[in-house]
């Protein structure tokens, strides 16, 4: 009897041992997922970063070709074409993703100004380097355009992921923060531009 008790008892703690590192190994795995879909995420965010500025570079190497054919035709615009031109450097020496960020939205701006220029010039318009360089930059903002929404998903996706409970307690354990430098619109995309045929 009492050798029965002492199987019982053991076989009882073998279970509760059993249940404890069950319940260890789910709680491990559980843990381990979300780590991983944080990591996946803040990778994600990181590559789709690398491509909005493959594009962003694809533009910044159009606009010397762009300027020079435009100064030939408007040689009396020289604020816009220097305004293009401090803002391709400008981009080119930002560190940051918001610096980047930053300098691309302007200089979008500055590209739109430079694009209602050459409405002025007949000639230009007609200049096959002008047109062709017009129809390159026009593909190359739309993949801009393409990469920045992928870009501001990824972040959103991360950002999420990293405030809801409880990947934030995890997220915060290891020292993953939010994300920022979100695209946004320019500022003068909300009024429609003046057409004027006089």
């Amino acid at each position: 009897m009492m050798k029965q008790q002492r199987n019982g008892c053991l076989f009882g703690s073998l279970i509760a041992l059993g249940v404890v590192l069950l319940m260890v190994l789910i709680g491990y795995f559980y843990i381990k997922g979300i780590y991983n879909r944080i990591v996946t995420q803040d990778e994600a965010v990181d590559a789709n970063w690398a491509q909005v500025e493959n594009v962003l570079q694809r533009r910044f190497d159009l606009i010397p070709n762009l300027v020079n054919t435009v100064k030939g035709f408007a040689k009396q615009e020289r604020e816009v074409l220097t305004e293009v031109t401090a803002l391709r450097s400008q981009w080119a020496q930002a560190g940051s993703v918001s610096e980047k960020a930053q300098a691309a939205t302007g200089l979008e701006a500055a590209l739109g100004k430079l694009m209602v220029i050459s409405e002025r010039y007949p000639d230009l318009k007609s200049n096959q380097n002008f047109l062709r360089l017009q129809d390159e930059l026009a593909g190359t903002e739309n993949r801009v355009s393409v990469e920045r929404r992928r870009y501001n998903e990824s972040v959103q996706a991360y950002n999420t992921t990293i405030r809801t409970f409880p990947a934030v307690r995890i997220a915060n354990n290891m020292g993953f923060e939010k994300k920022e430098a979100y695209f946004e619109a320019v500022s003068e995309a909300a009024s429609a531009p003046v057409v004027d045929f006089e």
